[in-house]
Parts: C-alpha cells; sequence; structure tokens
C-alpha cells in the first residue's frame, strides 16, 4: 500500500514538474479556452436581446448566462482532452509496452497525468473564472446553503471521474481497432449535445428525460442544475447515487477492456 501510494505521489510530482516547464504556453492555450465564453455570453444576448426579462423553456437570459458559467466549470472538471487519442497512438505505434514490462498500471498512471494536468489547469484558470463570475454575478441569486455546495462539489469530483474512465475507455478500444478517431468524433458530438453544454437538458423536453439515466448529462448538466437549486434535497442525493454507480460501472469495464486487451497485443512497433 505505501510503495503503491509512494509511486503515485512521484508520478503526480513528475508529471506536475512536466507541466510546469512549458507554464507560459499552457497558461496562454488555457485564456484562449475563455474567448467561447464570452462569445457565448454575446449570442445569449442577442437571442434575449427583445425580452431579456422573459424566459424561455423556463429559463430568462440571466438563467441562461448563470446555467452556461456553471456548466463551463463542469466541463473544465470532466473534458479530457488528448486521452483517448494518447492512448490509441500509444498501441498502435508500440509506445504502450513500457507499462507492460514494469510494475507501473497504465490506467493509474494516466489517472495521476491527468490530475497534474488539471490541477496546472485551475491554478492558472481559477483567476479569469472568478472574474467572468464577478463581472456576471447579478446573474446569480446568491449563495447556496452548504449541502448544496457540497454536492457540487462531489458532483465535479465524480464529473471528472466519469470524463477520464470514458475517455480512457474509447482509447482502450484502440486494442481491436487501432484507429479510434471516427468513434471519438462521434463520441464528442453525443458529449456537446446530450451533457447540456449546448443547451440545458430541459430544453429537450421528453427527449430529455429519455437520455436523464445516460452518463452525459453528469459531465455539465448536473453541476449546474445543482447551484442552480434545480433538485430538491432527496432528488439530489438520488442523481448522486447514480452518478456513482456509473462512476463504479465504468472502472469495472475499464479494468476488464484493459486486461482482455492486453491478452491479444501483438506489441507493434519498436
Amino acid at each position: 500500500m505505501l510503495a503503491a501510494a509512494r509511486i503515485n505521489w512521484i508520478i503526480l510530482r513528475t508529471c506536475l514538474e512536466e507541466r510546469l516547464v512549458y507554464r507560459a504556453d499552457f497558461a496562454f492555450a488555457t485564456l484562449m479556452r475563455f474567448l467561447p465564453i464570452v462569445t457565448q455570453i454575446f449570442l445569449w444576448g442577442a437571442i434575449y436581446a427583445n425580452a431579456p426579462t422573459e424566459k424561455m423553456n423556463g429559463y430568462s437570459y440571466g438563467d441562461m448566462v448563470a446555467y452556461y458559467l456553471l456548466a463551463m466549470v463542469g466541463r473544465a472538471f470532466s473534458s479530457m482532452p488528448g486521452l483517448a487519442s494518447g492512448i490509441a497512438r500509444d498501441v498502435r505505434d508500440g509506445t504502450i509496452k513500457k507499462f507492460l514490462t514494469q510494475p507501473i498500471d497504465m490506467l493509474g498512471y494516466l489517472f495521476w497525468h491527468r490530475v497534474a494536468h488539471k490541477l496546472v489547469y485551475y491554478l492558472v484558470a481559477t483567476g479569469p473564472f472568478v472574474l467572468v463570475f464577478y463581472l456576471c454575478r447579478d446573474y446569480f441569486t446568491g449563495w447556496p446553503d452548504g449541502m448544496t455546495i457540497a454536492a457540487f462539489v462531489a458532483s465535479l469530483a465524480m464529473a471528472f471521474l466519469m470524463g477520464f474512465l470514458i475517455e480512457s475507455l474509447i482509447g482502450l478500444i484502440s486494442f481491436w481497432f487501432l484507429e479510434v478517431t471516427s468513434l471519438l468524433f462521434i463520441y464528442m458530438m453525443i458529449n456537446y449535445f446530450l451533457s447540456g453544454h449546448m443547451i440545458p437538458l430541459d430544453w429537450l423536453g421528453g427527449f430529455g428525460e429519455a437520455v436523464a439515466y445516460l452518463p452525459f448529462k453528469y459531465l455539465a448538466y448536473f453541476p449546474a442544475a445543482i447551484m442552480l437549486g434545480h433538485y430538491s434535497p432527496s432528488e439530489l442525493g438520488f442523481e448522486l447515487c447514480i452518478e456513482l454507480c456509473w462512476v463504479i460501472g465504468l472502472l469495472i469495464v475499464n479494468r476488464i477492456a484493459f486486461a482482455r486487451g492486453v491478452r491479444r497485443y501483438g506489441a507493434f512497433g519498436g
């Protein structure tokens, strides 16, 4: 147990140092990701231009801005750029052999590598996020209670786990199909729509209820809906349990896929 903890700490520390080597480039790329937030706020402003106080599908302009900002926080935790494609590349060119010949678990290494990436991202992005939320503070009705904030934090932590496990599972499919680019593109399209990143899932009516138990909504919509008070305490506990079940289920499927993939791996590359 102590040896495993020491290995994980070394991996995390090494990955943090790796990220900080190119901190200027990383910071610039992170700041550029905030431009879509500004354009999206202007877009909804144009949509609600003639009736900013009226509600569309239960959302006023202020509600939409608040929702979109909170959904972006969820996306900041759940998005895993380059994870699935990186796994597929390692399988295709044979780099994955290093995880098969050394006492390091590949999924564990990738997890701590992603934790390091997110820690540096949050370090850089906290300032811009605070500034954007401060400028848009009038669109929020006030601070929720402690239980809601705790549920929000828990949903973000599980959104990170779920986002990691879904993308790693797509990457592990490369053991059977070396190229997963098309599959990843389809996943990103579905994720953008069904996670609530494009529009709130409330707007989808009966279709939104049909996809309510899929994992996608927990990547963006669910954390935002928690902070906006869309769930009662009993509903909130139920939804968090479902999200936890998805995390456990995805973890099991990842382990099975990795074990079976390794057994059929052909060790391509040099």
